[in-house]
């Protein structure tokens, strides 16, 4: 169990976030460069995060970005508050310290995707890997892609005292749409002592603050996705 006072030292750590400043400003030259759009407002320091299109053109447009703006809120960390799209098999990729990887159904990735994956979590990116409506063709799916990856390297099931869990909020158990409260299930792993991936089987896409068109109709998504995720990145940017 951690303290009160051990809770709000991890807050503290937070600001550790400023040595993403570098990244993210060369992130807007790189938009500048190209002629897309930037928010010239934003101030040094801001933490971009992306939503991966992966496979033949999938993504999510289903995985609420409501924990962004709660991050700025909640933390030091200076968060975008929505997500920029990024294609896994583009340089721009690595220009994201987060991205996050959702969507239903089965899938493959071809060679290119594969390699800038594991060069993407390799060189220091950070990856949330979520069933959209916990889709269990996805998560199959997912399971092939990260073994194809890394094929010597096993998943690891995080326990309740894992700090991704009491980053921000403690987190000991969340309600779900079936079932009792539990211990939301993340599988991680883990390069050189670092956790630089986090997947969740029932889902953390948030679906109730993701827009009108999305629901988790027939999954178990975990209900407590906006405060986990929050953890998640904290978690992410100072580990």
């Amino acid at each position: 169990m951690y303290s009160s006072y051990t809770h709000h030292a991890i807050k503290a750590l937070l600001c550790l976030t400023l040595i993403f400043a570098s990244v993210s400003m060369l992130h807007a030259q790189d938009k500048a460069d190209d002629d897309v759009a930037v928010d010239t407002n934003a101030p040094d320091g801001t933490v971009y995060c992306a939503n991966l299109t992966y496979a033949d053109e999938k993504t999510s447009v289903c995985f609420s970005d409501q924990f962004l703006k709660e991050v700025r809120e909640e933390t030091n960390i200076n968060a975008y508050p929505s997500f920029e799209d990024v294609r896994l098999d583009s340089a721009e990729l690595f220009d994201y310290p987060f991205v996050v990887m959702t969507g239903e159904g089965k899938f493959t990735i071809n060679d290119q995707q594969l390699t800038n994956l594991r060069d993407y979590l390799d060189s220091g990116g950070f990856l949330l890997a979520s069933a959209g409506c916990s889709s269990k063709p996805w998560n199959t799916s997912f399971g092939r892609v990260m073994r194809k990856a890394y094929p010597d390297a096993e998943l690891i099931r995080l326990q309740s005292d894992h700090p991704i869990y009491h980053s921000v909020y403690d987190i000991e158990q969340s309600r779900y749409k079936s079932g009792g409260p539990r211990l939301p299930v993340l599988d991680a792993l883990e390069i050189d002592g670092r956790v630089v991936m986090v997947w969740s089987p029932d889902g953390l896409n948030d679906t109730a603050n993701a827009g009108p068109e999305c629901c988790c109709c027939g999954g178990n998504e975990v209900k407590s996705a906006r405060k986990l995720n929050v953890n998640i990145l904290a978690y992410a940017l100072t580990h």
